[in-house]
């Protein structure tokens, strides 16, 4: 078994590549059910974000699965494959699993810390695990690296100030506008980032707000929340006549807000400043929207450079949290090395009911007289001797020993258990 990550993250690719090979929507199902497909890929898991695209996995030959998953991607996303060497980086074994605990415990994000990671990083493996992609060993891999990000959360304060990058959309809010009290406030989407903005901005003396969404009941359960007002997805562009901050994340495939559009709307405001983030992938807004006077719009790469926060803060806490990977590190990979002898035991147990069954058989037939109680006791001495005489292999199979491959190699032999493999 080797576990192999392939991916692309906010450090090896702009917003462009990332959009281009996000799986949004129905993107997720149908990718999952190719990958998963591939042949050499027994377990897969896709997470996609904001911030990254990658993919999790069980392979037979790394190297081979690599090469697969590019032309997976290639073909999947209509992109050049040579286009993808410069972006996508692997991790194998040892270095994925390391790789897979950073990202859940957000060592791995823009913002170190921030909270949406984990959520992010569940809601993949429960997809996954819905659609019966992942086994034995992702399973355990998921399971261990959502409990250890929990842990780094318990035993540091790495989530203490973090700042995520609804935070940080509405620090640069403040810069636009000093006074937040005074302003209108759009919900573009309903989405988890964009009612985390909503928070902050509430919290920051933001009173009226607006909410646009596909879903018009779940725009007024989300009003409901902020004291706010619904309104018909449909009405956000006359409604932004009137608002002075809007934070976009539909989860369209479009854009749903062009030059154009916005060129009426600010001239209806008399130019005044209307300050806009679009944090979703792909992007909700067109960014030649940018090039409007008095309008100022950001991307979730644009956000990047703002956070710096309790940076020496978090440095500290994150050395911490690295230091309690590595034990966890070694914890799993103790638990993956015991999968070593599952299948010796396995064989072993086979071997000994065979021949249970054949010296039992072989014994019935000469004693035809025997009756059915007799027949039960014969069978029950035989499972005693046989369970005594493989406890003491057994039990030294599922030891924690650095002569593991050396004590399955010698059981394997004394016993025959290759024989029917030559």
């Amino acid at each position: 078994m080797n576990i192999l990550v392939v991916g692309v993250n906010h450090k090896t690719a702009d917003l462009d590549v990332r959009e281009n090979l996000a799986f949004n929507g129905p993107k997720l199902e149908d990718g999952l059910v190719r990958l998963k497909s591939i042949s050499g890929i027994k377990e897969a898991v896709i997470l996609s974000t904001c911030n990254r695209v990658e993919m999790y996995a069980n392979v037979d030959n790394p190297q081979k699965a690599y090469e697969s998953i590019k032309d997976f991607l290639s073909e999947f996303h209509g992109i050049e494959r040579d286009s993808l060497e410069t972006a996508l980086y692997t991790h194998e074994d040892t270095n994925a699993v390391k790789h897979i605990f950073r990202v859940a415990a957000s060592l791995d994000s823009m913002v170190v810390g921030e909270p949406q990671i984990l959520g992010q990083i569940k809601d993949a493996f429960e997809f996954s695990l819905r659609k019966k992609a992942t086994g034995i060993l992702l399973n355990k891999l998921m399971k261990k690296a959502i409990s250890v990000a929990k842990r780094i959360r318990t035993e540091t304060k790495i989530a203490e100030n973090a700042v995520s990058i609804s935070f940080a959309a509405v620090e640069l809010a403040k810069k636009i506008f000093t006074d937040l009290s005074t302003k209108s406030f759009m919900l573009l989407g309903a989405g988890e980032m964009v009612e985390l903005a909503a928070r902050h901005l509430t919290n920051s003396g933001v009173r009226d707000v607006i909410v646009a969404n596909r879903t018009y009941e779940t725009g007024c359960e989300l009003a409901k929340e902020f004291n706010g007002r619904a309104v018909r997805f449909e009405d956000f562009m006359h409604e932004m006549v009137n608002t002075d901050i809007v934070i976009c994340s539909t989860g369209a495939s479009k854009y749903v807000l062009m030059k154009e559009q916005m060129q009426k709307i600010i001239k209806e405001r008399k130019h005044k400043p209307v300050f806009i983030i679009d944090i979703s992938v792909p992007r909700n807004i067109d960014p030649e929207i940018n090039n409007i006077d008095n309008v100022y719009l950001y991307d979730v790469d644009d956000l990047h450079g703002i956070v710096d926060t309790n940076k020496l803060e978090r440095k500290k806490e994150a050395e911490k949290a690295e230091g309690i990977i590595e034990e966890e590190i070694e914890t799993f990979q103790k638990w993956l090395a015991s999968l070593d002898s599952v299948p010796t035991i396995v064989a072993l147990r086979d071997k000994a009911d065979a021949v249970k069954k054949e010296e039992v058989e072989k014994l019935l037939n000469k004693l035809p007289s025997l009756g059915e109680k007799e027949r039960e006791a014969v069978e029950y001495m035989a499972n005693a001797i046989i369970n005594k005489l493989i406890h003491p292999p057994t039990a030294a199979l599922k030891e924690d020993s650095e002569d593991r491959d050396i004590l399955i190699a010698a059981i394997r032999k004394l016993y025959g258990l290759d024989k029917k493999e030559e």
